[in-house]
């Protein structure tokens, strides 16, 4: 890793404006190269093997050309964390102006998601509603839980990774009597190697993070691989990282899903704006702003060593 990137460094904190995923406060480490910023963002229990793609991806924003783009404005989907105050849900989907899709984290209480789900379709009656269950169910669970749902809501635009494995997803498939489509998210990115994963008969759609996947070479390479449509999303990023996450999306001559880039309504603070207008958001050149957000020099130095560290498992 060149030395001018970590002579760059910069490290910020971003307190949430509710947990999500049992985080309050959102560690960011950013750089900056010939092409403008990086970010390097793995959550904080990340060990450095796993950490590998997400530096791979932030070196790569930093020191290559941007990919040919075909749209200059994202669609995205609102996200609505795993809470049940139906002051909070609105709050949330009042801050999505204009989306058209929302995505509800679901998976540990099913009459309490089925009220989530039932208070974001009241707010918005005309939304497409997709489920994320970060592969907490079995299957057995998933064929309960899905059918529950669809009863009472009715039908979804996909479930999100309802089960862990890829044997377990291909099981739901063959067992689920109604047609939902399966996107795979953790079963791709928490792969050794994502090339291999045999998605056939398991997954309908590609959930492509870019960090998470290693940036945007690479996550063009996975979508040739597996030969599916895909949903370009976000792990809970910066606007650096954010804006990286839109030009991957940008860069995809077909894109016909609304894509869970919005995350950053869910941040209290950040080092630039990417406003949502109309249901979209446009791509930015982003040049950040820290005051008032960076770390504190013992935690500065720590992501330093998990930089360097890092680095040595992809020089």
């Amino acid at each position: 890793m060149d030395q001018s990137l970590l002579e760059s460094l910069r490290v910020i904190a971003l307190p949430t404006k509710t947990n999500f995923r049992g985080i309050s406060v959102r560690e960011v480490a950013l750089f900056k190269g010939e092409y403008g910023w990086g970010e390097f963002s793995p959550f904080l229990e990340y060990g450095f093997q796993e950490s590998a793609p997400w530096l791979m991806c932030a070196i790569e924003s930093a020191t290559t050309p941007r990919p040919h783009i075909y749209r200059t404005s994202i669609r995205i989907n609102g996200t609505i964390p795993a809470m049940n105050n139906p002051e909070d849900i609105q709050r949330i989907v009042d801050s999505f102006p204009g989306v058209k899709t929302f995505k509800v984290k679901v998976g540990e209480n099913l009459p309490e998601d089925i009220a989530r789900l039932a208070r974001v379709k009241s707010l918005r009656p005309s939304a497409k509603l997709r489920i994320d269950v970060n592969g907490t169910w079995s299957v057995q669970e998933a064929v309960t839980n899905l059918r529950a749902i669809y009863e009472n809501i009715g039908p979804l635009e996909y479930v999100e990774q309802p089960c862990a494995t890829v044997e377990e997803l291909r099981e739901l498939k063959e067992k689920l009597k109604i047609d939902i489509r399966i996107a795979g998210d953790e079963v791709l990115r928490k792969a050794v190697d994502p090339f291999t994963v045999d998605l056939a008969g398991a997954v309908d759609i590609l959930m492509l993070k870019v960090q998470p996947l290693g940036g945007i070479e690479r996550a063009h390479r996975l979508a040739e691989h597996h030969k599916l449509p895909v949903v370009v999303s976000s792990a809970l990023e910066s606007a650096v990282g954010i804006n990286y996450g839109l030009t991957l999306a940008a860069s995809f001559g077909e894109l016909d899903f609304d894509c869970g880039l919005g995350t950053g309504s869910l941040l209290a603070a950040n080092v630039a704006q990417l406003p949502i207008a109309n249901g979209a958001i446009e791509l930015a050149e982003i040049e950040p702003t820290f005051e008032g957000i960076e770390v504190a020099p013992d935690r500065f130095e720590w992501w330093k060593n998990r930089i360097m560290k890092t680095a040595e498992l992809i020089s």
